[in-house]
């Protein structure tokens, strides 16, 4: 089964739809000056896109979307701002149930002789500014099962490299999560999916022009750079089917969320090598092939999204 179906029970609402509360007074512009839009005063601007408000869960340091068939969250957003980057509370790593989650989030019993980490989709280091925050990032409803190779290595460069962007460019939003298909393995009596592969979607809403960047990056140890896994926005909305930024007006998110200029961002703290400095992967190689995710078509052709969002069909 494609990925998308794993969200068909969630059908999305259109950003002008009237009955979207996440709009506020004043988000509305007329069509010739919605290139004008300050991205940084639109309130939630962070949460993707839902079939109801009361889909969402909020913490005190960050959202997200529950699902019940995989037992983890779809997304986790939040905004990191300069001042939240200083750490002052120390990780717990005490692991709880989420108590919002109504239906029950997963618990100790289900990660237990695994195998896999307890990962974090907001990490416990943005959310070191508060005491009660960072409490509430050990809830399972955060955690997915991560390969401890991936967990330990390329995920915590991504996640240091998203810190250091909070402090050059003074704040950005970040969604990430698993990506989520009906074909996956599980641990647990609660049978928690096993995803292949992460995404992390960052935006940077300042001024003299807004700009996007996602990484989507497979459920392994790597020792590439990570510009290697830098891709569009819009590939990851291709991947899950999840509206990322919808609030943001349509000529402004198009532009923001088709573009990937990985020099438009600082890398000078980035603990990889740098990509120009990188041998160039041959396509055929073993690793380029299980870094891809293929879909069947309704004909059963088999296909895949480029790094670019493009559909490629492989030949039989």
């Amino acid at each position: 089964m494609a990925c998308f179906a794993v969200f068909a029970q969630h059908p999305l609402i259109h950003s002008n739809h009237p009955n979207n509360i996440l709009h506020h007074a004043g988000d509305t512009l007329p069509k010739e000056e919605e290139h004008l839009k300050n991205i940084l005063l639109i309130q939630h601007i962070e949460i993707p896109q839902t079939s109801t408000p009361y889909d969402v869960i909020y913490h005190t340091g960050y959202a997200l979307h529950y699902n019940e068939q995989h037992e983890q969250a779809d997304w986790v957003a939040y905004e990191l701002n300069l001042d939240e980057t200083v750490k002052l509370f120390e990780r717990t790593n005490k692991f709880l149930a989420d108590p919002k989650v109504s239906t029950g989030s997963a618990s100790n019993i289900d990660y237990k002789g695994c195998g896999y980490d307890r990962g974090h989709l907001a990490p416990a280091a943005d959310m070191s500014w508060s005491a009660q925050v960072v409490k509430e990032s050990f809830y399972y409803s955060n955690m997915s099962p991560q390969v401890p190779a991936f967990n330990r290595g390329i995920w915590k460069r991504v996640e240091e490299q998203v810190r250091n962007w909070a402090i050059e460019y003074q704040s950005v939003y970040i969604v990430t999560g698993p990506v989520l298909s009906a074909d996956l393995a599980s641990i647990g009596p609660d049978k928690v999916s096993v995803p292949h592969y992460y995404y992390k979607v960052i935006l940077d809403g300042h001024d003299p022009e807004a700009k996007g960047i996602a990484f989507i990056i497979p459920n392994l140890g790597s020792t590439l750079p990570l510009q290697y896994y830098a891709v569009t926005i819009d590939s990851v909305q291709k991947l899950t089917n999840i509206d990322f930024f919808p609030l943001i007006p349509d000529v402004q998110e198009k532009q923001i969320e088709t573009t990937l200029c990985v020099a438009c961002w600082n890398w000078d703290h980035t603990t990889s090598t740098d990509i120009s400095k990188t041998k160039k992967i041959n396509t055929t190689t073993a690793q380029q092939k299980e870094e891809r995710i293929f879909y069947t078509g309704p004909r059963g052709g088999k296909y895949y999204f480029s790094k670019s969002g493009k559909k490629v069909y492989v030949k039989k």
